[in-house]
């Protein structure tokens, strides 16, 4: 199952589906993903002692009724036919992925699948054309095929793995560290080529967090004024970043009109899928699409689903071995926290860029998060004094950070809005 899942995931990033001729008309992810599935079913022993076993399938069924409750029944199945494998992804990859062995496996093929994508950007940028026959961009910036047309997508894809390039070179010989960090510096230049702000603004976030935690909150503070500053003598686009330069205004007007389709359809939503009927650009907001297309129900629980994460990290960090075989093991635990605070930076780098992209539905986005509900799970089956995280505990909490949550982005639209 576990090789399985790890095809899966080279398969879904590196794409050569997409550009392999011989390859055409094949249903590898499929096919894969059916075989992993299959070998995930009859495993024994499974543990769904993680809320988002039972939020990522309600979600679903909610988007379904949404498309009904729109009106449209065949946009039920439809929805289900697209995001069914991602849910059916998710089970079968945080399950595999329990062991520090595995997710640090599991992260490497995250780092070099990431790290084809960044190769195939250079040389487009350099030629005008990838390997795979996707040419460049018109506006100058790199793209792939598949689901990472969009050099938004790359650019995301980049920020989320390059905490695990770091991780993985602090360990082993000076040639591992060599290769590991060399994958880091390509990564880095792949965002640079895909001049995606949103992978930028990522990386100075995650950058930021990582030194607030070792250095303090001014260091972090002054190394993040220069890093912005840096990117923006970098970036042509970082230099447009104003609430008044017309993709800015675009984006803000889009969250707006979001906020408006779930204040007419405040429940359910106007369906998955369905925000460009409304509006001519899609939300260039993860948060307002789910909220405008599924409703107070649907973005409750994604909000559930995606915050248990950083959660189920931050509490795997801060637990101390209390009994004497966990104090014995201290060495290990310290290997449990690093892997945890690697997966929350990734975590931090994913959401950051989504915050200005609508990539709600999106397998990498639910893949990372399996690998982090993969790691808690298997954390807490090594160390039982890691605290369990259940629903039913915090269900009135989600209501009320769901309410917050919409309150805020109201208010930070209106503000942009009037500051535009």
């Amino acid at each position: 199952m576990f090789t399985l899942s790890l095809l899966y995931l080279a398969l879904t990033i590196v794409r050569p589906q997409d550009f392999l001729p011989a390859l055409e008309g094949i249903p590898l992810l499929p096919v894969v993903l059916l075989l992993a599935f299959a070998a995930w079913m009859i495993r024994a022993g499974k543990n769904f002692d993680a809320p988002q076993f039972l939020l990522l399938p309600v979600f679903l069924l909610v988007g379904m009724v949404s498309m009904v409750a729109n009106h449209w029944f065949g946009g039920a199945l439809a929805l289900l036919e697209s995001f069914g494998p991602i849910v059916i992804a998710f089970f079968v990859f945080a399950s595999a992925c329990t062991t520090q062995r595995r997710v640090t496996i599991a992260m490497a093929v995250f780092v070099l699948c990431a790290c084809v994508l960044a190769q195939h950007s250079i040389v487009q940028a350099n030629t005008g054309m990838g390997w795979t026959g996707v040419p460049l961009g018109e506006d100058g910036r790199v793209r792939y095929v598949g689901i990472f047309n969009d050099p938004n997508d790359v650019g995301l894809l980049f920020a989320a793995t390059l905490p695990m390039a770091f991780f993985l070179s602090s360990g082993g010989g000076f040639l591992r560290r060599i290769w590991w960090l060399a994958a880091a510096g390509l990564l880095l230049y792949g965002i640079y080529l895909t001049n995606s702000r949103g992978a930028m603004l990522a990386v100075l976030v995650v950058g930021g967090i990582f030194v607030w935690r070792r250095r303090g909150m001014f260091t972090a503070g002054v190394l993040g004024v220069l890093g912005l500053l840096v990117m923006r003598l970098l970036s042509s686009r970082m230099q447009e970043l104003d609430p008044d330069e017309s993709s800015a205004f675009g984006r803000v007007d889009a969250w707006y009109e979001g906020m408006h389709m779930f204040f007419s359809n405040p429940l359910l939503g106007v369906g998955p899928g369905n925000f460009t009927d409304y509006n001519q650009l899609t939300a260039h907001n993860s948060w307002v699409l789910v909220l405008a297309e599924t409703g107070f129900l649907g973005y409750t629980l994604w909000l559930a689903f995606t915050t248990y994460g950083f959660w189920m990290m931050m509490t795997v960090m801060r637990h101390q071995p209390e009994t004497a075989v966990e104090s014995a093991q201290a060495g290990t635990w310290q290997g449990e926290r690093a892997i945890a605070f690697t997966l929350l930076l990734s975590l931090y780098g994913l959401f950051s860029a989504a915050f200005f992209l609508s990539r709600s539905y999106t397998v990498v986005m639910y893949l990372l998060v399996a690998l982090v509900v993969g790691h808690y799970m298997g954390a807490r089956q090594r160390w039982p004094g890691v605290p369990l995280l259940r629903l039913t505990d915090h269900w009135m909490r989600w209501l009320a950070v769901s309410v917050a949550t919409i309150v805020a982005l109201y208010v930070i639209t209106t503000i942009l809005l009037i500051g535009s």
